[in-house]
């Protein structure tokens, strides 16, 4: 039962990541990589699938081995990130205590993927 839990759990992240790769502002590879982690634990040849995908499979390795995070997806990461934070300033039109709430939480986790070693 726990198995089957992962495995609908793994699947849900693999659909949100197909989502993210068309949607702008929505990320893809941090669900792909959840989705890995539980097809680890439910399903080897979904794991195998995934992992060998040609086109999310060597970010996936990547950040598996090392991880490491490539230049190009920094950099998407991060003007996401900045992306996000101006759409957030203009429509939620937050108070300055509520605005460096956000601002200081994006640049952590800016500070995050940056200080990831290059793929």
């Amino acid at each position: 039962m726990i198995r089957l839990g992962w495995l609908a759990l793994g699947c849900l992240f693999v659909g949100l990541g197909m989502i993210g790769a068309v949607l702008p502002l929505m990320p893809t590879t941090i669900f792909l990589i959840l989705a890995a982690g539980c097809f680890a634990r439910s399903s080897l040849r979904l794991e195998a699938w995934l992992l060998n995908h040609p086109r999310f499979g060597p970010t996936l390795r990547a950040w598996r081995d090392s991880g490491a995070i490539g230049p190009r997806a920094k950099a998407m990461a991060c003007g996401g990130m900045a992306l996000g934070y101006g759409l957030f300033l203009l429509t939620a039109r937050p108070h300055w205590p509520l605005a460096l709430l956000v601002a200081v939480a994006m640049a952590g986790c800016a500070v995050f993927v940056l200080t990831r070693p290059a793929a």
